[in-house]
């Protein structure tokens, strides 16, 4: 039996049911799993092989709940490479996710803002991703149970899920972006020549995850939706520094629409 193997039959002996779609929770954002009606929860410490989080705002934990009458699974907690995963470890918990059916999968980040046209605390959809990360989860030896070996990534973000949020949005008065995230290493924050780069290349948003997840849940067939959370405008937008404080600060300020946001856009996305 494979660690993902094993993971994923340590989650079957603890949940009654695996549903189709999962939700991946990022800083500060855990609040939503505990919205969810008839919780059962697992820390990451009770399952084999899966990497714990160490980051500020992530609990570290598998949460099977129901919205409405809609079964959900959620994971409060994601490993980021600049804790020292590798990208395969990054992406684990997603081909578990994989391996137990999931086949609908929606991410939340923080991320900071590149385009001006974008304003702190807005929600953004992330259309397409440009990985300066260094790392991809897919190198190596090619599981072909698991994907193919060349993985089209030419709509990464669901464009089906997309065109549904932003009509959820709009019904709900919630202003809704679109854009690229540039996903880094971290975990240092970008400098202004950074930006000023990642502008020129097409940039809007740039974070420090979310990118090997995505590779990971293309490559089984999962359909992909993720959603950042312009926590803080990007080094040189705006002049001043960066405080990570303020990130949490303004990530605490809009969970409350994103929670409300992704009560109304999830029924729609299984319908």
């Amino acid at each position: 039996m494979t660690d993902l193997e094993e993971a994923a039959a340590t989650v079957r002996g603890h949940l009654p049911t695996i549903p189709r779609l999962a939700l991946v929770l990022g800083s500060g954002l855990g609040v939503f799993a505990e919205s969810l009606s008839g919780r059962k929860e697992i820390p990451y410490t009770e399952l084999p092989h899966w990497p714990r989080s160490t980051a500020v705002g992530h609990a570290g934990k598998l949460i099977l709940g129901r919205l409405g009458e809609l079964d959900l699974l959620c994971l409060s907690g994601r490993a980021h490479l600049y804790e020292g995963y590798t990208a395969r470890e990054a992406a684990f918990a997603i081909r578990v996710l994989g391996l137990l059916g999931v086949r609908s999968l929606v991410l939340t980040n923080a991320a900071g803002g590149i385009n001006p046209a974008f304003e702190q605390g807005e929600l953004v959809l992330i259309s397409d991703h440009i990985n300066l990360q260094g790392v991809n989860p897919l190198v190596g030896v090619n599981d072909d149970e698991l994907g193919p070996r060349f993985p089209d990534m030419s709509e990464a973000y669901c464009e089906r899920y997309r065109h549904i949020t932003k009509l959820v949005a709009a019904e709900m008065q919630i202003t809704m972006a679109e854009g690229v995230y540039a996903g880094l290493l971290g975990p240092s924050y970008e400098t202004p020549a950074e930006i000023r780069y990642l502008r020129a290349i097409g940039a809007d948003l740039v974070g420090m995850s979310t990118v090997p997840e995505v590779i990971a849940a293309n490559h089984m067939g999962m359909k992909v939706l993720a959603i950042s959370c312009v926590t803080n405008m990007a080094a040189g937008i705006l002049p001043r520094g960066i405080d990570h404080e303020e990130v949490l600060e303004t990530g605490a300020k809009v969970r409350d629409t994103l929670v409300r946001l992704l009560k109304e856009v999830l029924p729609r996305l299984e319908s």
